[in-house]
């Protein structure tokens, strides 16, 4: 006697479902993927290290005439604003197909010694660690301006990334899952992507049953496909799709993953969130503007002078240290590096701080302290979050252009409403949340009160940075 098994609540799979075509043609054209990796690889290095070696450009050349400042412009102009817009649109799809970094470990994975990874390098807070480290040196050095620094932070994470590849697993991206520096920010962002590749439960098992054994299939990024429910981890590549004909890419609502999936507490992304992304971050666009930086450097200056101690005025740093750029008339003393370390942690601390302290507030509003509902509550401001870095990065696109004469229209208009939008959604992000932990109106509207005051620190240091000072 047969038997047939139909899996309860499979969802039914359309023949014409774009989508499902999509992620097909990914998995079919993984040989034409590796083709556009390869490629990027080649432009990548191509604008890394090509800069080096000409001259700094002068004020009278434009970026369309010299190659450094298209190099520059590419970089952080264009490249990862671009990056951060598609990863909240498609998921990560940067990372499983067209990253330089992913390509170049997992290449030098499959030819390394294939060590067991570590239990130190699986320690959850490198990815936070290395995102506040690399922001910080890069203001230090001034990556957004000149070549070296770029070429030393971008080619020292590469170099980084094909070690770890070398040494530990087998065809894997071991560097990308565990200490990318920009692993959590992508991580967060993917969350909110309307696109990833749906794992169906049910047909899994019902594959399982009826005895198939379908060819295995690399994952590169280490992410346990079975039992993947967010599309956090995945990299998009495309590589499982129709596995166990379980997998496929599928639509989603853009909050569902953020509401009904990430409420296991994950401490290290709520320090990303809050002292990360808006905290450090505002910090790192606004320093170079604010009058308090200043203000900071004077009263300093004129204390050091009245006791004698004048040396940290003077004193420099290799570029590689501080900022040292004499032909460019741009060179920071030790009393500069410190003042900006000062102010960047003081950022961070400050708006993470207050915005930690309000969501405490929220979380307990709720009804009894529970730490989980406390991170799951941090989550909604994932989209305030990544909308502050994206109107950054993109703050540079903006003055670049308008250097050379080239002036966006609308850019304050169109400013105010990225920053309005994200704000209103992660009000509705909350209010979704608030609806989980508890039924009364009062505890909810409570709850979404004390979280739009956590969005205050954040929203006040870019309306500071962009319509104040």
């Amino acid at each position: 006697m047969t038997i047939t098994i139909v899996p309860r609540h499979a969802p039914s799979i359309q023949p014409d479902d774009v989508w499902l075509k999509i992620g097909d043609w990914l998995q079919r054209h993984q040989a034409t993927i590796r083709i556009v990796q390869w490629t990027m690889v080649l432009v990548y290095c191509v604008l890394l290290i090509v800069p080096v070696f000409l001259p700094l450009p002068d004020r009278a050349v434009y970026l369309w005439t010299n190659f450094t400042r298209f190099a520059q412009f590419i970089f952080w102009g264009v490249w990862w604003p671009l990056v951060l817009l598609t990863t909240a649109l498609v998921g990560r799809i940067w990372c499983g197909i067209l990253c330089p970094e992913g390509a170049i470990t997992e290449f030098a994975s499959g030819r390394g010694r294939g060590r067991a990874i570590p239990r130190w390098l699986m320690w959850p807070g490198w990815p936070t660690l290395a995102f506040a480290c690399t922001t910080l040196y890069g203001q230090m050095t001034s990556v957004y301006q000149y070549p070296a620094p770029t070429l030393l932070i971008l080619g020292g994470s590469t170099l980084a990334a094909a070690l770890i590849g070398l040494l530990y697993g087998r065809n894997k991206r071991v560097w990308c899952r565990y200490l990318c520096p920009v692993s959590g920010v992508f991580g967060l962002l993917a969350k909110l992507a309307p696109l990833h590749f749906r794992v169906d439960p049910p047909l899994w098992q019902l594959s399982q049953l009826s005895g198939t054994k379908p060819k295995a299939i690399n994952c590169a990024p280490l992410v346990p496909i079975r039992t993947m429910r967010g599309a956090s981890d995945c990299h998009m590549c495309g590589r499982c799709s129709g596995f166990r004909g379980a997998i496929r890419l599928a639509r989603r609502s853009p909050n569902h993953e953020i509401v009904h999936v990430a409420g296991a507490a994950k401490p290290w992304e709520t320090i990303l969130i809050v002292f990360g992304l808006m905290g450090l971050a505002v910090g790192a666009f606004q320093w170079s503007v604010s009058p308090w930086f200043v203000y900071a450097k004077q009263w300093m200056a004129e204390w050091l002078i009245e006791n004698g101690a004048t040396w940290p005025l003077e004193a420099t740093a290799p570029w590689w240290v501080l900022t040292n750029y004499p032909q460019k008339n741009d060179v920071m003393t030790l009393l500069d590096g410190a003042l900006l370390i000062a102010y960047l942690l003081a950022a961070a601390l400050a708006c993470g701080a207050t915005t930690l302290s309000l969501l405490a507030l929220a979380a307990r509003s709720l009804g009894p302290w529970r730490t989980q509902r406390f991170h799951h509550l941090a989550q909604s401001l994932i989209p305030l979050a990544g909308a502050g870095v994206f109107l950054g990065l993109s703050g540079l696109t903006v003055s670049q252009l308008r250097s050379d004469g080239i002036v966006l229209p609308f850019v304050d208009l169109l400013r105010l409403a990225t920053l309005a939008m994200a704000t209103f959604w992660s009000g509705v992000l909350c209010w979704q949340m608030t609806g989980t932990y508890s039924q009364q109106p009062a505890r909810r509207v409570l709850a979404l009160s004390l979280v739009g005051l956590a969005m205050t620190p954040a929203v006040a240091g870019w309306v500071l940075l962009f319509w104040i000072w």
